[in-house]
């Protein structure tokens, strides 16, 4: 199943960047999803190519029953970022993988920070996969909408965030 959005925000890469980095600002999100940060990990300097590892604790209440099956009432989520340095305008891109703990999803994604002045088109573009024999698919549509909204919710989020701070 594909994952696919685009949203422009209102401010430069670099602090759009920033923000996504900021262990407050993913706990914030997490929360909003309805998970717990239980692990958050920056390795590199943010204002170059860095990696950002988060783990969250996330209950399964929402998810079908042929996906809690798989992983019971809760599940841990590990989003692991690669980061690329900035390039001459600022804009980034970000190689996302998402694994789901005892689940059998394969989550890749790619984030694009691209600049546009003052101004930031966040576009999100990935893949939700199962390797399970027959049912892959069904799993696959289970997951993708829930993975594809945290993901999303990251830079819907950002905007709120940055307001609040300005």
């Amino acid at each position: 199943m594909a994952l696919n959005a685009t949203t422009t925000l209102p401010y430069p890469a670099e602090r759009i960047a920033e923000v996504f980095a900021d262990r407050e600002f993913v706990q914030h999100v997490s929360a909003k999803a309805g998970g717990t940060l239980t692990d958050f990990d920056v390795t590199g300097p943010v204002t170059g190519a860095f990696t950002l590892t988060a783990v969250r604790a996330v209950p399964t209440d929402r998810l079908p029953d042929l996906a809690r099956k798989f992983v019971g009432a809760t599940m841990t989520v590990t989003q692991r970022e690669n980061w690329s340095a900035p390039a001459a305008d600022g804009s980034r891109t970000v190689d996302i993988a998402v694994d789901v703990a005892g689940a059998p999803v394969d989550v890749k994604a790619v984030q694009r920070l691209v600049a546009r002045g003052g101004e930031t088109v966040v576009e999100l573009s990935g893949e939700v996969k199962s390797s399970v024999p027959f049912l892959g698919g069904k799993i696959a549509s289970a997951a993708e909408p829930f993975l594809g909204k945290a993901l999303n919710l990251q830079a819907k989020e950002a905007q709120a965030w940055l307001s609040a701070r300005s």
